[in-house]
């Protein structure tokens, strides 16, 4: 499963980020997310037991969800990543031997970046999707200055400051998506509750797209 395909079929282009979510929850809150729609969920790598999680989301939920880590900062974290059947590897910066580390595995990627150079270095490196971080100090108007410059296939994904109610200014200001933590898991939220809001967060996503 890739995440071209999620999004051609009409999944939202929404990643769901479960910092701090413990193996003995994990299944729990991912069958919340891809009940509400929600098909793309990273547990980053400074969670409890992540690749624990992964594996055991990957099990229950890869042939419906895209599942993979977060917060990967090492060419063996990536390794592990893929070892567990993760499937998408995203980072908060750019470092090329990890960015083309997870290319040759197959991995889909969504490196961090936050200036046009960073972005730069991830696409040579081998992504095709980029990652503003952190978004909200920038804004929409500065996704759209980066999109100028960057090669027409490279999509960029807004994190951090992200939500429901942001959804669709970052959308309008070119985004092909957002990943929402907070506002959708914070550890010790109970999977109603994940639930409830990742069903807003469709909803708001439906709305700004008409």
């Amino acid at each position: 499963m890739i995440l071209d395909d999620l999004l051609a079929d009409g999944a939202p282009p929404i990643a769901a980020i479960l910092r701090g979510v413990k193996p003995e929850e994990a299944l729990d809150i991912a069958a919340a997310l891809v009940e509400a729609g929600i098909r793309v969920i990273e547990v980053p790598f400074n969670s409890p037991e992540p690749l624990v999680s992964i594996a055991a989301m990957q099990q229950a939920f890869g042939d419906r969800a895209l599942i993979g880590g977060g917060t990967v900062l090492t060419v063996e974290a990536v390794e592990a990543l893929a070892g567990a059947g993760g499937r998408i590897m995203v980072t908060p910066n750019t470092v090329p031997d990890v960015i083309a580390r997870g290319a040759e595995l197959g991995l889909e990627l969504l490196p961090g970046f936050m200036t046009p150079s960073e972005a730069f270095r991830a696409v040579e490196a081998g992504a095709r999707r980029v990652k503003l971080f952190p978004a909200a100090q920038l804004g929409p108007a500065y996704v759209k200055a980066v999109k100028d410059v960057l090669p027409k296939h490279v999509g960029v994904w807004a994190v951090g400051g992200t939500g429901a109610d942001t959804i669709g200014d970052w959308l309008a200001g070119g985004c092909e998506g957002i990943g929402v933590g907070g506002a959708l898991y914070r550890p010790g939220d109970d999977a109603l509750t994940v639930r409830e809001r990742a069903v807003d967060l469709v909803a708001a996503w439906q709305r700004a797209k008409g």
